[in-house]
């Protein structure tokens, strides 16, 4: 066991979350770094419990050779829970502080939005959770703010650029954008040669430009109507999801109607989740499209000359934010983007450095959002493509209530005691639904890898239900299926999980497969998608064929897709529970996120603003005024 594992002294019942974190004294983060053999040159301090490292870790270590890299993905998402980032944690836990292996946990940084809203924090939970836990589920290192600023900045840059381009003419516009110095002489700032590149200009001088050449350079011409960014905020507020700007007397008029987004929702969210490097980061921020010009032309962050400072913005934020579990394994915490209009993924840049740290023989493990239809396949078909990264192992996590409901079980209704069905036995319930867990299993061993289905129990479970969930993984194919109790026991809960994990691991034995190929055409990537779902074909709105058209006229139609649907089925309709198939997939709308990398079709409305409900999580929250100690967050 490593210097910095500890064995938890746990408790029955359960004490609340936030009771359990409180409970136990962090590490200073500079011994969980000593642990990784991270030198203190390739971390800064942020507190006593938190550290950003640096990408230079990264450089230090090419050389050496990666650890064994594992998925946690899950059934469809139910009311009940399944509990995937506590058995990711709790399978941590198990590796470093019980199994003895170099461990490091991967995981997206929770917006503030659901903390203080219906969801509440994404620490874990029990005995399996990241601490300082509020820490973890605030403001950590700031990654989310600088978001927000940098969105910001661009969606400022947008309006203003429209409302000086509708008020001046063609050359006081090219004269202020390159004004003469002391001597009389202009230049282009460096940014400025990307657009005129991208325009086929290869002068140098702005005093060489063509009248024509001076109206191409200096005219983005933006067609608002076309504009998708919108502001961004990392609180849930409903009343912000429509609002028309300008109004103030200054603008002259120049009314818009847009919106706010929650901060997560960002593209420069998927941008920070999917770069490789400062450089590749750079490229991504300057190419992020956000809208066109009036003759169809995209527009881009570079063409607005702000790029580079977005990238400024960001420069901290690349680097992953070091914490610890409560038994003393190492975490990397880094970026949180939505699981529905994003791929929904830990960073690649925190898996490359962790999977460097731990070396030959050690796990890193990340979890992907939603359902293994989204979040493994997001991992697979996105990610992976992007990091060029190979997974040994993905576990699938599924609970006994929760394959009640897949099963047929009554509707669960927030506030309202559960339905006998869910707390008695019912070996036939479970079996029925049953069927989701074999088509997760399906779908994750297309890929290549091996596939290791975690049962997170729970005290009504009867060991009759548990051992009709195992016989029915291996009889769809798994490589084993483990009972775990992480929640009430911590690492030791999840010994034989992770045993099973590394057996896996190490009997791998064919290559990554992705789903598709990028060199086909749109429409053809969606219905590969649909078809793993079940569906036996797809239907496109008018609206979603025009986009289609569009991306493939401007040369974006190699991007991988990134499904947007509801996470509470395999199909589009969220009451269809287990395993549909049959159903054609409706897309609505087609979009892009051309920086990060990806287009997204919309299957149905997407909320990306959350809203409160009548009772948020914010009730519960407040401060010991003597101790500093935050109560009540979950």
């Amino acid at each position: 066991m490593s210097s910095s594992t500890r064995k938890l002294e746990v408790v029955s019942p359960v004490p609340a979350d936030i009771d359990i974190a409180n409970s136990v004294e962090p590490l200073h983060i500079s011994e969980i770094a000593k642990d990784l053999n991270i030198n203190p040159l390739h971390y800064d301090l942020y507190g006593k419990y938190k550290a950003k490292v640096l990408l230079s870790a990264f450089d230090e270590l090419q050389g050496q050779e990666d650890g064994y890299y594992v998925v946690v993905g899950g059934i469809t998402p139910t009311p009940l829970g399944e509990g995937k980032s506590t058995t990711t944690v709790g399978l941590c836990q198990a590796l470093g502080a019980y199994l003895d292996k170099k461990v490091v946990t991967c995981l997206r940084q929770p917006s503030q939005g659901p903390t203080f809203g219906i969801k509440g924090g994404a620490a874990g939970g029990g005995y399996s959770q990241v601490i300082p836990m509020d820490e973890f589920n605030l403001h950590l290192t700031g990654d989310i703010h600088a978001i927000t600023a940098s969105n910001n900045l661009l969606a400022a840059a947008i309006d203003t650029r429209i409302f000086h381009e509708t008020s001046q003419s063609d050359k006081a516009l090219f004269n202020r954008l390159c004004p003469p110095n002391k001597e009389g002489k202009r230049s282009f700032s460096d940014i400025m040669f990307r657009r005129l590149t991208k325009l086929g200009i290869s002068k140098t001088s702005p005093e060489e430009l063509t009248p024509e050449e001076i109206k191409k350079f200096a005219r983005l011409d933006i067609d608002p109507a076309s504009i998708t960014w919108r502001r961004v905020m990392d609180v849930n507020d409903r009343f912000l999801r429509k609002i028309t700007i300008g109004q103030g007397p200054e603008e002259k008029g120049m009314t818009r109607e847009t919106g706010f987004d929650i901060s997560v929702a960002s593209e420069i969210m998927a941008v920070l989740a999917l770069t490789t490097s400062l450089g590749d980061m750079r490229e991504r921020l300057g190419k992020m499209v956000i809208g066109n010009s009036k003759a169809g032309d995209p527009i881009t962050a570079d063409d607005l000359g702000v790029g580079g400072a977005l990238t400024v913005l960001m420069k901290d934020a690349i680097n992953p934010t070091l914490m610890q579990t409560l038994e003393g394994t190492p975490v990397l915490v880094h970026a949180g983007p939505f699981a529905n209009i994003a791929h929904g993924n830990s960073s690649i840049v925190a898996d490359k450095i962790a999977l460097k740290l731990v070396g030959p023989g050690g796990f890193v493990v990340t979890e992907a959002g939603f359902g293994s239809d989204i979040g493994t396949e997001k991992f697979m078909n996105i990610k992976c493509r992007y990091s060029g990264l190979t997974p040994q192992c993905a576990i699938v996590v599924a609970t006994v209530r929760a394959l009640k409901m897949h099963g047929g079980g009554p509707d669960v209704v927030a506030g309202r005691p559960l339905d006998r069905a869910y707390v008695s036995e019912n070996v036939s319930l479970v079996e029925a639904g049953c069927v989701n867990l074999a088509k997760h299993i399906s779908n994750t061993k297309a890929y290549g890898v091996n596939v290791v289905v975690a049962v997170n129990m729970f005290a009504t479970d009867t060991e009759a239900e548990l051992n009709a969930v195992r016989k029915f993984s291996m009889d769809a194919g798994a490589f084993d299926a483990v009972v775990c109790s992480h929640h009430a026991h911590g690492g030791k809960g999840a010994v034989d999980l992770g045993i099973a994990v590394e057996k896996a691991c190490q009997n791998i034995t064919q290559p990554l497969r992705f789903l598709y190929p990028l060199d086909i055409g749109i429409k053809d990537k969606i219905e590969a998608i649909a078809k793993s779902y079940g569906a036996s074909g797809v239907e496109y709105s008018d609206q979603a064929e025009k986009q289609i058209e569009m991306y493939t006229q401007q040369g974006f139609s190699n991007l991988p897709i990134c499904m947007s649907k509801t996470q509470y089925s395999f199909s589009h309709d969220a009451s269809k529970k287990g395993a549909p198939s049959g159903f054609v997939l409706p897309i609505r709308d087609v979009r892009g996120s051309i920086g990060a990398g990806f287009i997204y079709p919309l299957v149905g409305t997407m909320s990306t603003m959350p809203g409160l409900p009548t009772r948020p999580c914010f009730y519960e929250i407040d401060i010991d005024t003597e101790t500093g100690k935050v109560r009540g967050l979950s």
